[in-house]
């Protein structure tokens, strides 16, 4: 009976509906929520009904014959989530509405060849996808990094890589990992980025100090690592990727899960270890050369359109032993590892780690917070904390033996916010502002004279940047930036260098306590540097854009080049640094030309970059101290000239057959004393043929050719008294190894696992002929040649 009733007046009700005279109108607008232009081709329906609309090209629809009453529309765009909203029809009634149209945007996992969306308009930069970054899972990112032209390294050995752009590394390159300026004491030659390669999406490089949002010191450029985004989806999905390395008999294992909802919440972790021991050249075991790293993050937030909240803790661990060949006692020891061309120390292969070696351990902790405002921009505003610390461990004996020669604690606060207005088609603006408090504690219970002072330093920054477009075809982009450095230190120095150094003369009013046979000094430094960019985009045609750009970059002088003083153990050499640096000043010009045809493509970019009061490192003599004699690395300033060219080309000529080809060359020239410049990349051109058939289960392989031009241009030589000798000898501490060519190849094949899963097996083989060579920006050079071949077995499980 009681079915009956309900039937009865469902259909009472569809007859009163139908007897209702629906002759209202539904009249809408649909807009792009980023900047209030309307949206064409979006289609708004009725569910429940077959009436629909879809935009024109002012964004206008319109519905006739509505009866009045609550409706619910479904509203899409091919490139907008779709959109869910009730209305209240009351005769004729308007409507605007308004999607997401820059979703795509927001998730950005876009790949164009080998690039992502820019940083910059008018700056060289390229960058390395997720299937290139899984390829390096079980290296580093200096490592990985070379695949881009005009990247190098400065390594130290094979364990730390320091990533090297267009000649320049150090505090000149500014890692960005995932939002965050890394702050790991990046001043240290010896010192690798505190990365997990694994926890990135995409990398991108730009060359120059042209990206003012990141600082105004990136002389060299800005590296920008960034975690894949997450979609408002309700999904949990992963991947566990294994490397097994036959020169190290190691491997490394890394494993993420990802969980979002289709409300914006999502969690994600992500850990990763790594095990290697001795490595090997062709010919003997590099006697004390094993890893251990250990690194883990974890994510979560809602991340929406229109706002969002992302909070991050990451972890990294590294245990990293150091060439015991490369430690020496005196600098007869080092004249005997240059002459004798092979290590003086080789040991059976083992996997333990002893002295010399480093152990470093970086915590970052991370709050950023964004809001659209419709038709207008995004703001951001970001808090984050890091802590790095840092051994450095020496051959020691007795009760110091397993003491720390160097223990550096570095603890850094930075909170930013910007705001950038998008919402013209014609212009953008953006305007951002960064405080950073950084403290330094040395820690004097090593019983060694401290490298580094305590100190304490305080960054301010703003900067400002806009863009205009002339026409669909001309970009131009500028910008300026403030920076303002304070730092304030207490160190101890000997009374005997303090007037050696003639600062008695000059600082004698920063002593605060005289101990007479050493001071204790209070330096209080400010720096104020200004920066500045200017650049255009001009798309020639379908085919071909033109960039242009000048970047202006300034930074103030690191704790290393002032106040080093005294034996750098893990490096095996005195260093001296110097009150009296000042900041260090840049100006490059870059042009570069990209064309891209739909059977082949290629892109150079010439640069020039010519800096005032530039610091070096360089040998200077020898100093006996009651260990012996050690080679003397100071730091000074000079003006110098950097010219260079990157060129890329890549090929599609026949069915499944690609080649791709890289050039880089730069030119270091100190000025002042018309002399080459230390350290700076030989020439290199790389050459790589792949064979590519996607029905074969997306099977790759790809044979690679790496050709490296001896550096012939290097400063001169040293001469140095040998008290072995007894007699003046010369030191060929700047001579540079002969030229070298190596091969390698790769393969990889996919293998589908159920409907959803997916294994990809591949097989990297480095130095494939084994063959025997020195880098000239290894340190490790003097004291034993390079890697041999090297096997990596990857299996990448994606679920």
């Amino acid at each position: 009976m009681r079915t009956y009733a309900i039937a009865l007046f469902a259909i009472i009700a569809a007859c009163n509906i139908n007897a209702q005279d629906c002759k209202s109108i539904l009249i809408g607008e649909v807009i792009d929520f980023h900047d209030n232009t309307p949206l064409q081709f979006a289609t708004i329906l009725i569910t429940g009904s077959t009436k629909s609309a879809t935009t024109d090209s002012s964004g206008k629809f319109r519905i006739e014959n509505l009866c009045d009453g609550v409706m619910e529309l479904e509203i899409y765009h091919d490139e907008c989530k779709t959109k869910l909203m009730t209305v209240l029809i009351d005769g004729d009634t308007f409507l605007k509405i308004s999607l997401e149209h820059h979703l795509e945007e927001l998730h950005e996992v876009k790949i164009i060849g080998s690039t992502i969306k820019n940083n910059t308009n008018s700056a060289l930069e390229q960058s390395l996808n997720l299937n290139t970054i899984e390829q390096y899972s079980s290296q580093s990112l200096g490592d990985a990094l070379k695949e881009i032209a005009g990247v190098s390294s400065l390594n130290t050995g094979a364990n730390i890589v320091k990533p090297t752009i267009h000649g320049l590394n150090g505090s000149r390159v500014l890692v960005l990992n995932d939002g965050v300026r890394m702050q790991d004491m990046e001043w240290g030659e010896e010192h690798a980025p505190n990365i997990d390669i694994n926890g990135s999406g995409t990398i991108a490089v730009i060359k120059g100090a042209a990206a003012l949002q990141y600082g105004g010191d990136a002389i060299g450029g800005v590296i920008v690592m960034e975690q894949p985004k997450t979609r408002e989806k309700d999904t949990l999905f992963g991947k566990t990727v294994v490397n097994g390395v036959s020169n190290g008999r190691g491997g490394n294992i890394s494993s993420e899960i990802t969980k979002s909802l289709e409300n914006g919440v999502f969690i994600k972790a992500q850990g990763s270890y790594k095990k290697l021991g001795d490595r090997e050249t062709p010919n003997y075991v590099l006697s004390n050369t094993g890893s251990n790293e250990k690194a883990a993050q974890i994510n979560f937030g809602k991340l929406l359109f229109n706002w969002g909240v992302n909070v991050k803790y990451s972890f990294f661990k590294s245990d990293l032993a150091i060439l015991r060949a490369s430690h020496i006692g005196n600098v007869d020891d080092l004249i005997r590892s240059i002459n004798n061309q092979e290590p003086e120390t080789i040991n059976p292969f083992t996997y333990n780690i002893e002295s010399p070696r480093q152990e470093v351990t970086h915590h970052i902790g991370s709050f950023n917070f964004y809001k659209r405002f419709q038709g207008v921009g995004k703001w951001n505003i970001q808090y984050d904390f890091q802590n790095n610390r840092r051994f450095e461990y020496d051959i020691r004996v007795g009760d110091d033996a397993d003491k720390a020669s160097i223990d550096l604690d570095l603890t850094t606060h930075t909170v930013t916010t910007d705001f950038k207005w998008d919402s013209k088609y014609e212009y953008k603006l953006h305007l951002g502002a960064m405080g950073r408090y950084q403290d330094n504690f040395a820690n004097p219970a090593t019983g060694v004279r401290r490298l580094i002072p305590d100190y304490s330093k305080f960054d301010f920054g703003v900067f400002f940047i806009g863009e205009y477009r002339f026409s669909d075809n001309l970009i131009a982009d500028g910008g300026i930036r403030y920076d303002y450095n304070r730092i304030d230190a207490k160190k101890f120095y000997r009374t005997s260098r303090w007037e050696e150094r003639e600062y008695d003369t000059e600082f004698q009013d920063l002593v605060i306590d005289d101990l007479g046979t050493q001071l204790l000094v209070n330096p209080v430094l400010s720096y104020h540097n200004i920066s500045g960019t200017l650049g255009m985009e001009y798309q020639v045609d379908n085919s071909s854009k033109l960039r242009f750009n000048y970047a202006l970059g300034q930074r103030a002088p690191n704790p290393s080049e002032l106040f080093s003083d005294g034996l750098h153990h893990s490096a095996s050499r005195i260093e001296l640094g110097d009150l009296r640096i000042a900041n260090e000043t840049s100006h490059k010009f870059s042009l570069s030309k990209e064309v891209n045809y739909d059977m082949w493509g290629f892109t150079i970019e010439p640069y020039a970059n010519f800096l005032t009061d530039f610091i070096l490192l360089e040998p200077t003599g020898v100093e006996y101290t009651i260990r012996g004699a050690f080679p003397v690395w100071s730091y000074r300033q000079t003006s110098a000239r950097l010219l260079g060219i990157d060129l890329s080309l890549y090929s599609n000529l026949w069915d499944n057959w690609k080649t791709n080809h890289k050039f880089s060359l730069v030119k270091g020239k100190d000025l002042d004393f018309d002399n080459a410049l230390i350290n700076m990349p030989a020439a290199n051109f790389r050459n790589r043929l792949s064979f590519i058939k996607p029905k074969w289960n997306n099977f790759e392989i790809s044979v690679e050719s790496n050709y490296v031009f001896r550096q012939n241009e290097y400063p001169a030589d040293i001469i140095v008294f040998s008290p072995e000798q007894q007699q003046d000898v010369l030191l060929k501490i700047n001579t540079s190894p002969p030229a070298y060519h190596l091969l390698s190849a790769y393969t990889k094949v996919q293998f589908p696992i159920g409907i959803k899963n997916q294994l990809q097996v591949g097989l990297t083989v480095s130095n494939l002929l084994n063959a025997e060579y020195r880098d000239y920006l290894n340190r490790q050079r003097y004291f034993a040649d390079d890697l041999g071949r090297n096997i990596t077995l990857q299996l990448n499980f994606k679920y």
